[in-house]
Parts: structure tokens; sequence; C-alpha cells
């Protein structure tokens, strides 16, 4: 999966789910202060890039530094490369 991808689909998430114009979604955009999630969108928003990617994120600790959406790209993207790494050869 390519980052373009990554873009459009993390970007096409905040869209639907918090229904946040595409204008909005740079990705320098804070998503605190400028998107204006709180934590309990928070954990929607995980659930929902968990489906999106079929990744698991709650557990992991690198989670807390995401700040900007541009964190969010990098950090599917690491872990999508992550998992395609731990799988088998073939598979």
């Amino acid at each position: 999966m390519t980052k373009d991808e990554i873009v459009a689909l993390t970007n096409r998430v905040f869209e639907e789910s918090f229904e946040i114009p595409a204008e909005k979604l740079t990705p320098q955009a804070r998503i605190f202060d400028e998107l204006g999630l709180d934590s309990l969108d928070i954990v929607d928003l995980i659930v929902a890039l968990q489906k999106q990617f079929k990744i698991q994120i709650r557990e992991d600790e690198r989670v807390r530094t995401i700040r900007t959406l541009e964190d969010v790209y990098m950090f599917i993207l690491t872990l999508k490369q992550e998992s395609e790494q731990a799988r088998p050869a073939g598979s």
C-alpha cells in the first residue's frame, strides 16, 4: 500500500466519521486544535482506522505521539510495512 493510498483512505475516514471538509485535511492539520477532535473522538478514530486498514492500533504506544494528519499517515504506513515484513513469504 502506498502513502497516497493511505492518505486518501485516512482522509475518507475523517470526512465520513467526523464530517470534516476535505479542504481542512492537510498533512500539517493538527487533529485536536484544527480538526476539533477530542479524546472521545480519538477512540472512534482508532476503531475506524483499524477497520479501514485491517491493523491493530490500540496496543501500540506510538499512537500517543500523533498530533497531525501527517503523523497519522506515517504511523499507518509504518504499521502496514511492519505487518507485510512479518508475513511469511508467499502469503
